[in-house]
């Protein structure tokens, strides 16, 4: 029988020098949704409160450009008995403009089953993907070039067709470092499987 030692149990021993604590905390603001009281900052970082009192007005003066630095484009603001990162208010309009042109809409199935298959079988020209799909493509290619998912490689020296691949763009939104992270597509997608011969990308 096996027993828990304190050593198993026992939180982690942190520094707490002063700088050493504010570090912990602008850790902990950056990935919180909601202002957090000082006790609970205290208990995340595991310092007292009087040092997170401390920290978290230091961290005021010197985003607020007050201990000889520039003065931040955020700010550390106390709201409902809390504390959270902000936009400092002359950047309203900005951060508006900015997230709505970053948030565009959902794509439709037509166009991620277009963008599956032309992440595996790139290079291919819009003729194919749409003779592998029995659809005609034309209008979702243009979506998917539009928000940067795909792009032209070359043009057919001999038939003069555009040969489309994928961005990098692609690669960041799911998440991997390379085509070759991509899923087998056989179980994936029945719809043109037959379509696909040997050089499929793995």
């Amino acid at each position: 029988m096996t027993t828990e030692t304190d050593s198993d149990t026992a939180p982690p021993v942190r520094s707490q020098a002063p700088a050493d604590v504010a570090r912990r905390i602008e850790a902990i603001l950056l990935i919180v949704d909601e202002p957090q009281s000082l006790v609970a900052l205290a208990a995340a970082v595991g310092a007292p409160v009087p040092a997170v009192r401390q920290a978290v007005g230091g961290l005021v003066a010197d985003y607020d450009g007050e201990t000889g630095g520039p003065r931040r484009g955020f700010e550390l603001r106390e709201v409902g008995g809390g504390w959270r990162l902000y936009v400092r208010d002359e950047h309203d309009d900005l951060i508006a403009e900015y997230v709505g042109g970053q948030a565009p809409s959902r794509l439709s199935q037509a166009a991620l089953e277009t963008l599956a298959v032309i992440a595996y079988k790139q290079p291919v020209t819009r003729s194919q993907v749409a003779s592998i799909r029995a659809v005609n493509v034309d209008s979702v290619v243009r979506t998917l070039l539009a928000r940067g998912l795909i792009t032209e490689l070359f043009t057919d020296p001999e038939t003069g067709a555009i040969n489309y691949g994928t961005t990098d763009a692609l690669l960041v939104n799911l998440g991997i470092n390379s085509l070759d992270e991509l899923p087998h597509i056989s179980p994936l997608l029945d719809d043109g499987s037959d379509g696909f011969d040997a050089e499929v990308l793995r």
